[in-house]
């Protein structure tokens, strides 16, 4: 028969899953009953984060510790801790910062913007991301382009994020953790919002998601210089940015408006990726650029920066079962371009 000192002795070393803090220093152990008669153990537990999954394994744990101890059956209730000691342990663990917003966390931040829309940049976001993923990093992608979310469409997702308590599990694909504003909205519904609104939606991306620990998380930004990127150069303590543009002349003239944002914020310019670069005919393999030529060079001497790459007009190849249209497979010539691309950026920040 198991006794209050016996069982307090055994519980003290588990820890708190959200606070990563064992009981004995939480004081999360506040109620034992034991039934000698039934040899039924009753306890009462606080912790950081009560109705979540983690909750779920932890009983798990605690039956499984006091039933191999001797308890015929084992009876939990969870109740939250005090305001007071989870915000003292989340401190000392990290855990409450775990927001990427502190700027400690080791995640390397990479912007992917563009002067104006249609120029590829989301697709320049997901193949990024892809490659980045196949280099072995841990990487995520928030798809901060809130009126013209297609991250999740083009990356084939088509199951929408876990949500534990307060915290917002990110769904994952090729590697690549994903948060959009498309897994909000109901059947492709209109977004009619105003600036702050738009604020407080991406800090949320920031604070409320459980992203783990990520070496890159991309950020699919909205076309131009309006509130979305002015909100998250103020957010970032420190940001990197590749800039998108076809060859076209007015998109290069238009892109360096995003590039100018980024200097002027004091973020660092990673490179100028030139989309739609030209059409190869797989017939003659011969070149046609269809855009005309320049546009990349020409932005990236503006801004003081390289061309990381020119990605050409091509589909991803048809994969019977796998459905994403807008990712590059790893032995396609355009995914071998990301993948050159991926690895000049792991090289230029690490």
């Amino acid at each position: 028969m198991l006794t209050q000192e016996q069982v307090v002795e055994l519980l003290n070393p588990i820890q708190d899953p959200h606070l990563h803090t064992p009981f004995k220093d939480t004081g999360g152990i506040e109620e034992i009953t034991i039934k000698e008669e039934k040899n039924h153990v009753s306890v009462k537990i606080n912790i950081a984060q009560p109705n979540t999954a983690e909750q779920m394994q932890l009983q798990q744990e605690i039956v499984n510790v006091l039933k191999g101890a001797g308890a015929a059956t084992v009876g939990l209730r969870f109740h939250q801790l005090p305001d007071e000691i989870i915000e003292q342990f989340a401190q000392q663990t990290g855990e409450e910062s775990g927001s990427l917003l502190e700027g400690n966390t080791g995640t390397t931040f990479i912007g992917v913007a563009s002067g104006k829309g249609g120029v590829g940049k989301s697709t320049v976001t997901v193949n990024l991301a892809t490659s980045l993923a196949r280099l072995g990093k841990k990487v995520g992608i928030i798809d901060a382009d809130i009126y013209g979310f297609s991250v999740p469409d083009m990356m084939g997702v088509e199951e929408r994020p876990v949500v534990r308590g307060e915290t917002i599990i990110p769904v994952e694909r090729f590697g690549v953790k994903l948060i959009s504003m498309g897994f909000f909205v109901e059947d492709n519904s209109p977004i009619i919002w105003r600036g702050p609104m738009l604020g407080k939606m991406l800090t949320s991306f920031f604070k409320e998601v459980e992203w783990g620990d990520l070496d890159y998380l991309l950020i699919d930004l909205p076309p131009g210089t309006g509130d979305v990127a002015l909100d998250l150069h103020s957010m970032l303590p420190s940001i990197k940015e590749v800039i998108v543009t076809t060859p076209h002349p007015t998109a290069a003239f238009v892109a360096a408006r995003a590039g100018q944002m980024a200097l002027k914020t004091e973020h660092e310019l990673v490179g100028v990726v030139e989309n739609m670069a030209y059409f190869e005919s797989k017939l003659t393999g011969q070149k046609e650029y269809v855009f005309g030529q320049g546009g990349g060079p020409k932005l990236a001497d503006q801004l003081g920066t390289e061309v990381l790459g020119q990605i050409p007009l091509q589909q991803p190849y048809e994969e019977e079962d796998i459905f994403a249209p807008g990712v590059y497979q790893a032995d396609h010539p355009t995914g071998q371009i990301f993948l050159n691309i991926a690895n000049k950026i792991v090289g230029k920040l690490e």
